[in-house]
């Protein structure tokens, strides 16, 4: 079959045959039928970040999948071929340890892969395998920042740096559980005009968030940066309310810089950081599609041959066409 692999001592991804992969007793085989192209791809590509858990220095990239069953295990019970899934973007081990898919074992970016049974989780016929894919990580990313890290209310002011393909979510996401206003900061006019499409409340260029304490009566509740840049954290650390938060969401590999202690502490400030998501906000994000309160039609940006998938990657690196989410299918 047909795989795009990463080889780490060279940074280089190769479209390669190998091997279908052989399903465990309680795993499954799947059929891909649509994988995410996520940052965190390219990172991996240009060595911004590494694999800690990789038994080698080869693997299948693409932790965003969805798929129908091909085969099962001998121990896997409550699934068949042909049911409709999408794949946790990771799994633990029994000691606790998470192991991402398509960073620390062989991912989505293939015409099969295989899967351990617990982590599937079951789609409804009419979400497209396009969509369906990138709810782990794309969307249940910026979701559990909201539900769980920030803790997110009705009626909370909130902003959100960075209007890309977690951003955007977010945007559409506070939305829906009724956060307001959302604003959405960002200084590329095509992510400002997203982000209205997306549902926020009005999209500022970063140098006019010194409208946010106006727009929102006296300041934020919660600012997130999915931007991870310095300057976001440090301009947004100035327009929260008393008892705000500071959600770090993007990776900057820099130092958090608070520039006044004591209007930091006067004002109960907190900054929190937030990574990923965990089983059951995927199992959230299902539900709500499933109930029609959640469309991500808009988030694809274009789906390509699982052949092209260099290609797709570096549409992703020069932000060709200002993409939220490209889907490779096999």
């Amino acid at each position: 079959m047909l795989a795009g692999r990463l080889h780490l001592k060279e940074r280089a991804l190769r479209m390669e045959s190998v091997d279908v992969p052989e399903p465990g007793p309680e795993e499954v085989l799947i059929k891909v039928e649509a994988a995410g192209v996520c940052l965190s791809d390219v990172h991996l590509i240009e060595g911004g970040l590494t694999p800690r858990l990789l038994g080698g220095d080869v693997v299948t990239l693409g932790h965003e999948t969805a798929g129908t069953i091909d085969r099962v295990g001998d121990r896997v019970e409550g699934w068949k071929p042909g049911d409709r899934v999408l794949l946790q973007a990771g799994q633990r081990d029994r000691l606790g340890t998470v192991y991402t898919r398509g960073v620390d074992y062989d991912g989505g970016w293939a015409e099969y892969t295989a899967a351990r049974a617990d982590t599937l989780v079951a789609i409804p016929d009419d979400l497209p395998f396009e969509q369906a894919c990138i709810i782990p990580d794309a969307v249940s990313t910026p979701w559990a920042a909201i539900t769980a890290t920030a803790q997110v209310k009705a009626g909370d002011p909130v902003a959100v740096w960075g209007v890309g393909g977690l951003g955007a979510h977010a945007v559409q996401l506070l939305r829906l559980i009724g956060a307001a206003p959302v604003i959405a900061v960002d200084p590329l006019p095509a992510a400002r005009e997203r982000a209205l499409a997306f549902g926020a409340d009005f999209a500022l260029d970063p140098g006019e968030a010194g409208r946010i304490r106006e727009l929102t009566g006296g300041g934020l509740a919660v600012a997130f940066d999915f931007a991870g840049v310095p300057a976001v954290r440090e301009q947004a650390l100035t327009v929260l309310a008393r008892g705000g938060k500071l959600i770090l969401a993007g990776i900057a590999n820099k130092p958090v810089t608070i520039s006044s202690d004591s209007f930091f502490n006067y004002l109960k400030l907190s900054i929190h950081g937030h990574y990923g998501s965990d089983a059951e906000h995927v199992e959230e994000l299902v539900r709500l599609a499933r109930q029609k309160r959640l469309d991500l039609a808009g988030s694809i940006s274009d789906v390509l041959p699982l052949a092209d998938a260099p290609a797709a990657v570096e549409r992703l690196q020069s932000r060709e066409g200002n993409p939220i989410r490209l889907i490779l299918r096999p």
